[in-house]
């Protein structure tokens, strides 16, 4: 199951097969969610950074490059998780940062990992218990099996402009060009619809029914595409959109792993304001 809520983590804490990964980051501050963990954090959690370890630790393409598979694996097998273990991913961002934990593990072809319904807000909202003891685990082998597609490159999304549907998971105001906090350009890739991460979710962070997603992506078109690419600042909440069609029970789009702050970087064309924008001459 790709969601567990609270209760359902709450009678596996003492489970040897359950690993509980803490994915808590903010881009305003990339420090503050080890901080936060160090704080109090769900029983048996580890914390995985996604500068750190969800990221390659070299250069792009994008501000989070994905890491080689099999530095990826060893960085699992490093913590104490293997491929039998059933993941399970918190954070306080609606699970958009823990989403990316998630489509990497699936890009593993790993067979158990649940996103955390209501992540750690919810937890504390149950009640439930913490602690503030980090855990460790045996060092473990991961096997790099990993499934192919999945995602897009730069070029590759260019040359498809205009026969995929291209969703932008950024905040409205960051799709249409009026702010940008981080990357060099502000705008979107020409023909993109904004699918706001934000509007998968409830307003208590929850996710909404896969009757309620379904509806809202093939009001974006989803119905009509047969390929669907997302793409967010720097590819992680994309995966969010991603994790939310796949509830929908509709065919998962691709990542673009460099998103926005890849291709605001290479003079590719851009688009501002409401509207997709027409697909730029090759």
């Amino acid at each position: 199951m790709s969601l567990i809520n609270v209760d359902q983590l709450n009678a596996l804490l003492d489970d040897p097969g359950v690993r509980i990964v803490d994915t808590r980051w903010y881009l305003a501050d990339i420090e503050q969610g080890r901080r936060e963990y160090e704080e109090s954090h769900i029983p048996g959690a580890l914390f995985m950074d996604v500068e750190a370890d969800l990221s390659s630790d070299k250069p792009g393409p994008g501000r989070h490059p994905l890491p080689a598979w099999d530095e990826f694996a060893g960085r699992l097998g490093a913590r104490g998780i293997g491929d039998r273990h059933h993941v399970v991913i918190y954070d306080t961002a609606d699970g958009s940062i823990a989403a990316r934990l998630w489509w990497m593990l699936r890009r593993l072809g790993h067979g158990r990992v649940s996103v955390l319904d209501g992540g750690w807000d919810a937890w504390l909202a149950a009640g439930l218990q913490t602690e503030t003891r980090a855990r460790s685990y045996p060092v473990t082998n991961y096997p790099v099996q990993v499934r192919p597609g999945g995602k897009v490159d730069r070029d590759e999304l260019r040359s498809a402009l205009g026969e995929v549907l291209l969703l932008d998971a950024r905040a409205p105001e960051r799709y249409q060009g009026l702010t940008e906090p981080v990357d060099p350009i502000a705008g979107h890739i020409p023909t993109a619809v904004n699918a706001f991460h934000g509007g998968n979710v409830t307003s208590d962070g929850h996710f909404k029914s896969p009757d309620q997603l379904r509806a809202r992506f093939e009001e974006l078109g989803a119905g009509e595409a047969t390929t669907a690419v997302t793409y967010c600042g720097s590819g992680v909440t994309s995966c969010h959109n991603i994790l939310a069609m796949h509830l929908a029970g509709l065919p998962e789009p691709l990542l673009y792993p460099g998103s926005w702050s890849d291709w605001s970087t290479e003079s590719y064309p851009v688009a501002t304001g409401m509207e997709p924008g027409e697909v730029p001459a090759q």
